[in-house]
Order: structure tokens, then sequence, then C-alpha cells
């Protein structure tokens, strides 16, 4: 223990000689955090829609409340007969327009099927899909209780058989930043965590220090333990402020180390730290992207970057407030990731060995 505590009063010595990284390294998440979690949104609310209503009746103007009178669609315009539509959503005054045709109260009137158009900005397809998700919905309700007047007229039972109650757990509101917010902070403390750890190792090799710990009286799992330990107590108070969460840092600083074998310089190490750590992180862990629609070569490659498991295990603490052993597969990948940065730093120390 008297070689691990000296490995870890060097390396504290280390970041204390350099408060700005340090510095950097705990109020930079808290920012981000909070500069993302507002920025990164992906609810659709509050569309832009411009209404032509040809028809001017009572039921035209039934269907218009029911989309301006919900959260989804605010009344922009409201086009004459014979304007042009298009030119609203070329203009970006409006992001949909709803036409209803002449007669359309009167076919609902007589029963024959009254056909309304939608139009679309299609230019972000997203926005699009779920815009023409949230008209179709409001359309359903609405046949639905047309349905329900015109057998209350006729004397029938108006009422509908099957009535759906949801409950929405976990996230009631279906807000996104409630998903995004344990991703976002997953992909901080990995970055800042490989970049710290990364750099530390490698920082001994270009001041020629390394070769001095090798020849030190340590083992490998000393060296290991010695170089991640003040890192992450530095990762967990990063943790305490953004969300007071410190689980799973273990995978994101054996990454680091793994890094640090193969890279000879820092800038190499930050370069590849930031490569390997935030593009994936981004694109290839579940944090934005979901996997499951990904194609099949690209889900197996998935398996390989560890906050894919890391994010997994936070959404479900954060979120569902489960314990970590429901994730014991994710557990253990992170686990397999340590060891395999043991294994390579030992075969790095053996190679320096067979170079002298």
């Amino acid at each position: 223990m008297r070689r691990l505590r000296a490995v870890v009063l060097k390396e504290v010595c280390q970041v204390r000689r350099d408060p700005f990284s340090l510095l950097m390294l705990i109020a930079l998440p808290a920012f981000m955090l909070v500069l993302y979690g507002f920025a990164l949104n992906f609810d659709v609310r509050h569309v832009r829609l411009a209404v032509q209503d040809r028809d001017t009746s009572a039921a035209s103007r039934d269907l218009v409340a029911a989309f301006t009178h919900s959260t989804y669609f605010d009344l922009v315009a409201t086009p004459l007969a014979g304007e042009d539509t298009d030119a609203l959503l070329e203009r970006r005054v409006a992001r949909a327009v709803l036409v209803i045709p002449e007669g359309y109260g009167r076919d609902l009137t007589a029963g024959r099927v009254a056909p309304v158009q939608l139009l679309l900005d299609g230019a972000d397809s997203s926005t699009a899909q779920t815009v023409l998700g949230y008209a179709r919905a409001l359309v359903s309700e609405q046949n639905a209780e047309l349905v329900s007047q015109a057998l209350t007229r006729a004397g029938r039972r108006g009422a509908a058989p099957l009535v759906l109650e949801p409950r929405i757990l976990f996230n009631p509101e279906l807000q996104s930043t409630q998903f995004l917010v344990p991703g976002l902070i997953g992909f901080l403390l990995m970055l800042t965590a490989v970049l710290s750890t990364a750099l530390s190792v490698v920082r001994e090799k270009e001041r020629g220090t390394m070769e001095q710990l090798r020849i030190a009286p340590l083992r490998t799992w000393e060296l290991i333990l010695g170089k991640t330990v003040p890192y992450l107590g530095i990762s967990l108070v990063a943790t305490l402020i953004i969300l007071l969460a410190a689980r799973g840092l273990f995978g994101a600083l054996g990454f680091g180390l793994l890094i640090s074998t193969i890279a000879n310089t820092q800038a190499l190490a930050f370069q590849a730290g930031l490569i390997a750590s935030m593009l994936p992180a981004i694109l290839l862990s579940g944090f934005i992207f979901q996997i499951r629609i990904m194609p099949a070569w690209l889900q197996a490659i998935t398996y390989l970057v560890p906050a894919r498991y890391f994010l997994v295990i936070l959404r479900g603490i954060i979120l569902k407030g489960e314990g970590l052993a429901t994730y014991w597969p994710q557990v253990v990948a992170l686990v397999v990731y340590g060891v395999a940065s043991a294994l390579r730093l030992r075969a790095a120390e053996k190679g320096l060995e067979i170079d002298d």
C-alpha cells in the first residue's frame, strides 16, 4: 500500500501544479451539461400551422380548433382560397398547412368521406414524420367524436366500446431532455476521464520518467491504480456537481489507460482520446441515435464502445431508480475494458524491458 500511496501522491502533486486543467476537468462538464441540456431537445411542440379553410362551416371550424387547441400546433396564418400555400412553406412562415376543401361540412352531414389535405415541409424528415403522427392522432380523435355523435343522433349508444388509458412510467411527460441528460452526463464524464488518464501516462513518456516508474519496485496493478485514483476522484467530484452520481467511471478511465499505451505524445493522446471517446460516445452509444435502427454491421461495432454500456446503467439509475444488480451484463463489459487496459499496459512495460 505504501508504493500505491506514493504513486497517488505523485499524481496529485502533478495535478496541483496545473490548477487550470483541474478547474477545467471539474467545471467544464457542469457548464456543458447546462448548456447542452437546454440546447438538445427533440420534442416537437408549437409547430407553425397555416389553415386554408375553404368551407368556413361549423364542422371545419371544429377541425381547426382540434389542431390549434392542442400543444402541438400554433396558428400563424389563414390564407384565403386561391392563395399560394406552397409559398408559406418555402418562406418558412409555416411548417404545415391544413387545407379544408369546400363542401367538407356538407359531406360529413351526408355521411360521406370528407378528405382534407395536410402540406408538410419535408426538409427535416424526422420532424415531418412527428408532425404527421400528431395530425393523424388529432384526425382520429375527431373521427371518433363524429362517429359517437352520429350514433347518438340515431338513438344508439354513442360511447366507444374500447377506451385506452395509457400510463407512462419513468418519463410521464415524454420530455426528450429526461432521456438526453443522462446520456450527456455519460458523454462528458467519459470524455474528461479518457483525456485526463491518457494525458497523465503519456506525460510520463514525454518527460522520460516512465522508465523511472518501470524500474521502481511497483507492480502493474499498483501503477494502474496509482494513475487512475486521482482522476477517479476528480471525475467523482465533477459527477457530484452535475448530478450527485458517481458510478461506472472505471470503464472510461480504463479506456484512457488503453490509449496511453498506444500514444507517445500528449498531443497524439489528446487527439486519440477525443476521437475514440467523443465520436463513439455521440454516434455509437445510443446517446442520440437508437442502436436498434442502425445496420446490423454497425450494431456489432457498438459493442466495442464502453459508453454503450455506461449509458444503459446511468439511465437506469437516474430514470428508473434501479440498482447495479439489474445491469450486471453492462458492468461486466466495463470490467472487461479495465482488464484489457491492465493487460495492455503490462505488455507495454514488457516491451520497454525488451527494448532495453
